[in-house]
């Protein structure tokens, strides 16, 4: 079972009860390695429910376990209240990442596809043949905090490309400076921003954490992992902002030395805690 960033971090925060029949939710299940966290702590009443919009996510063999293949924004329409406690675990799964058909990463080609859902929505490929310069820009400035949006989203437009090779070749022949070492690929940002349009992820996030914090009892706790800052803003301004939330964060936990070494895809990760408050009387 893959082990995934901040484990245990994040199921001391969830504060996971052993006793009587709990229910909490993994909104983002993944390869599966937060679930199984949670079912060793619970006991034999307890219910754990998980979503994945990827359709050949596959359920764990536990009779506490329920496995939901839908987008965790509509988390509130197959789980009612009360809830324990719900894990977010933001972004693409290292099993997504590597997942050559996919088209998520670079390092290898690939279609250019990048849904979560790959039955449903366009695909990146499409998406770069039919929207305006323009908007493409908007895109990867907003997406992926790319300072040369609007150059890189002519480049692109020049000849939409089909595969992962093709954008990332454009991405490094657009912004590539010659004797100059980057620190992260040329395209790094560009897959990233994509990737968040081809899947409305910033809008299914905010809805999430909102559906999330309407099902948590007073007390339950709310999860969330971040690996980029789009999303960790998200996640810091709902727990700060949202009257029913209180945040036992005040700055997010990181991963240690130790873990950013035996994993370099950590080193970005933010957790932030947030509780349950009672409802006003």
């Amino acid at each position: 079972m893959h082990v995934p960033v901040l484990f245990h971090e994040a199921l001391e925060g969830l504060a996971i009860r052993s006793d009587g029949a709990p229910v909490y939710i993994d909104a983002t299940f993944g390869g599966g390695g937060h679930s199984a966290g949670i079912l060793e702590r619970l006991g034999p009443q307890g219910r754990l429910v998980a979503f994945d919009a990827d359709p050949s996510a596959k359920p764990l063999r536990d009779p506490r376990f329920a496995l939901v293949h839908a987008n965790f924004r509509t988390l509130a329409e197959h789980v009612a209240a009360p809830v324990d406690g719900v894990l977010f675990d933001l972004g693409v799964s290292s099993m997504q990442l590597d997942e050559s058909p996919r088209g998520f990463s670079f390092r290898s080609d690939a279609p250019l596809d990048m849904r979560l859902d790959p039955s449903r929505g366009e695909t990146a490929a499409h998406y770069l043949a039919r929207v305006e310069e323009r908007e493409l820009a908007d895109a990867l400035y907003t997406f992926g905090e790319e300072r040369a949006a609007r150059k890189l989203a002519h480049a692109i437009k020049r000849k939409p490309p089909k595969t992962t090779t093709e954008l990332a070749t454009i991405v490094s022949g657009t912004l590539h400076r010659p004797g100059r070492r980057e620190r992260i690929h040329p395209a790094t940002r560009t897959f990233q921003a994509l990737r968040i349009a081809i899947n409305d992820e910033l809008a299914a996030l905010e809805e999430g954490l909102d559906a999330a914090a309407s099902v948590l009892r007073p007390g339950g706790r709310l999860v969330a992992i971040a690996f980029h800052s789009l999303e960790d803003r998200i996640v810091k301004t709902r727990f700060r902002d949202d009257p029913r939330l209180r945040a036992l964060t005040r700055k997010p936990l990181t991963p240690s030395l130790q873990e950013q070494r035996s994993n370099p895809r950590s080193r970005s990760a933010k957790l932030r805690i947030a509780e349950r408050l009672e409802d006003p009387s």
